[in-house]
C-alpha cells in the first residue's frame, strides 16, 4: 500500500471460499462474501480476505453485479493507473513478441479479458482501430486511463469504447455510453489468413468481427478441396472464403442477417472470390429444405451464436445442440466432414463430444473425431478461471 493513501474497504469472505482465488481465480462472487468492513462505493479499490484473516487480493468493487469482486493483484499494493497500463503493456507483448500475429494478420484479440488477468476488458485489434468491450462497471470507471494506455502501448490511431451489451444491465452500465478517440475510417479492412474482410466496429456483432475462429477457419479449410462445403451461421463469411479459397469446387453461406451477409459478400468480392452462394434464412429451417431437396454436402460447418449464456441455461443449450447436430448430419455425404462448435463457456469439452456421441447414436453413422480445437492463441486460457476455455471446434468424420 502506497504511504498516506488510505487503507480500502475490506471484504472477508465465507469459510472455505478462498481456495479457489488464492489460486488466481478472478471472480469472487456475491454468495461468497460473509462481510464488508468500510463501506465502498461502486466501482471502488477493496482488498479481499479470507474468513480467517489472510489476505487474498486485490479487486474492484460492485454492489450490483453478481460478481462482487474482480480480483486484479494477489499483492497488496494500489491498482492505479501504473498497474493497468503495465497490465496491457504485457497484454500487447504477448501478441506482438511471442506469437508474433502482426507477421500476418491485422485481427486478432488484443486483450482477452480474464485470459490476460484483466477481468472485464476485451479489446480486439483491427489494424490501425481497437475496439475496447466493456464488461465491468469498475473497469468502465477507469476508461480513459485504460484508453490512454492502450493507445501509449499500441499507437493506435483510433480506439472504440462501449459496454458489453450482453452484460450492461447486470452491471448497472449505460448501453448508450460510447466514446471514440481519433477518427475512425470508413471501409475499415482487416485481412487474416491472407483473406481480406471488411469490419463494421460500429454496427457489427460484439466487437465487429470473430477473431477466436482464426487459426480454426485455416483448419476446416484444409477438407475443402474438390469439396461442396456448407457454412451455417457465416456471419460474415469466415469458414465460407477459407474453404474457397483452399479450392473448394462451391460453398452455400447461410445466415439470418441480412447486414452480415451483405458484408460477406464484400468481403467475396474484395478477394475475387466467385464460387460462394449466400442465403439468408432461418438456419433450421434451411436445413430442413436442404434434406427434403435430397441436397448433400462433402463438408459442413455449424458455429452457432451462444446457446448458454447462463448456467441455467445449459439443460436447454444441450437440447438445442443436438437437434441442430442431428439436422446438420442429415445434409452431409457419407464420409463428409463435420465441423461443428461451442461457444457457450458453461457448455464443458466432455459434454459437447456426448452432444457428438448421442447425434452419432441417434442417426446411426459412425462419427469419428479428427480434430478436437478450441480457440485461437490470442484468447489465452488461464488455468486458475477454467470459463476462459470456452470455444470449442470438433472436426469429425461422418460415416
Amino acid at each position: 500500500m502506497s504511504a498516506g493513501s488510505p487503507a480500502p474497504a475490506k471484504v472477508v469472505l465465507r469459510p472455505k471460499r478462498a481456495r479457489p482465488l488464492f489460486a488466481g481465480h478472478p471472480w469472487a462472487f456475491a454468495q461468497s462474501i460473509a462481510r464488508i468492513e468500510g463501506s465502498p462505493e461502486p466501482g471502488d479499490e477493496v482488498s479481499v480476505h479470507s474468513h480467517e484473516g489472510a489476505f487474498v487480493a486485490r479487486g474492484l468493487f460492485n454492489p450490483a453485479s453478481a460478481i462482487r469482486v474482480r480480483l486484479y493483484r494477489w499483492d497488496d499494493s494500489a491498482l492505479d493507473d501504473a498497474f493497468w497500463a503495465d497490465r496491457l503493456r504485457e497484454a500487447v507483448r504477448l501478441r506482438r513478441d511471442v506469437l508474433k500475429l502482426d507477421a500476418e494478420n491485422t485481427a486478432y484479440r488484443l486483450v482477452f479479458s480474464e485470459g490476460d488477468a484483466l477481468s472485464g476488458l476485451t479489446v480486439d485489434r483491427y489494424g490501425p482501430v481497437l475496439v475496447a468491450l466493456f464488461s465491468s462497471l469498475a473497469l468502465h470507471r477507469r476508461r480513459d486511463a485504460i484508453l490512454d494506455a492502450l493507445r501509449e502501448a499500441t499507437g493506435a490511431s483510433a480506439i472504440l469504447a462501449r459496454p458489453d451489451r450482453a452484460v450492461a444491465k447486470e452491471e448497472g452500465l449505460d448501453v448508450g455510453d460510447v466514446r471514440i478517440v481519433g477518427e475512425i475510417p470508413e471501409g475499415l479492412t482487416v485481412v487474416e489468413n491472407g483473406l481480406s474482410y471488411r469490419v463494421d466496429v460500429l454496427q457489427g456483432q460484439k466487437t465487429g468481427f470473430y477473431c477466436d475462429q482464426r487459426d480454426n477457419r485455416r483448419a476446416v479449410a484444409r477438407y475443402c478441396e474438390g469439396k461442396r462445403v456448407l457454412d451455417l451461421f457465416s456471419f460474415t463469411g469466415g469458414f465460407a472464403l477459407n474453404a474457397a479459397k483452399q479450392g473448394a469446387a462451391s460453398v452455400l453461406a447461410v445466415d439470418s442477417s441480412a447486414p452480415a451477409l451483405a458484408t460477406a459478400r464484400e468481403n467475396a468480392r474484395l478477394n475475387g472470390i466467385e464460387n460462394v452462394a449466400f442465403e439468408q434464412g432461418d438456419v433450421p429451417k434451411v436445413l430442413e429444405r436442404l434434406h427434403a431437396a435430397g441436397e448433400r454436402f462433402d463438408v459442413v460447418v455449424c458455429d452457432p451464436p451462444k446457446y448458454a449464456g447462463h448456467a441455467r441455461d445449459l439443460p436447454a443449450a444441450l437440447g438445442a445442440y443436438a437437434r441442430l447436430n442431428r439436422a446438420v448430419v442429415g445434409v452431409l455425404a457419407p464420409g463428409g466432414v463435420l465441423a461443428t462448435c461451442s461457444c457457450s463457456g458453461h457448455v464443458e469439452r466432455p459434454t459437447f463430444r456426448d452432444v457428438l456421441a448421442n447425434v452419432a447414436e441417434l442417426s446411426r453413422r459412425p462419427v469419428q473425431i479428427l480434430e478436437q480445437r478450441g480457440q485461437g492463441a490470442d484468447h489465452p486460457v488461464a488455468v486458475a478461471c477454467p470459463e476462459t476455455d470456452y470455444l470449442k471446434c470438433l472436426i469429425a468424420r461422418v460415416g
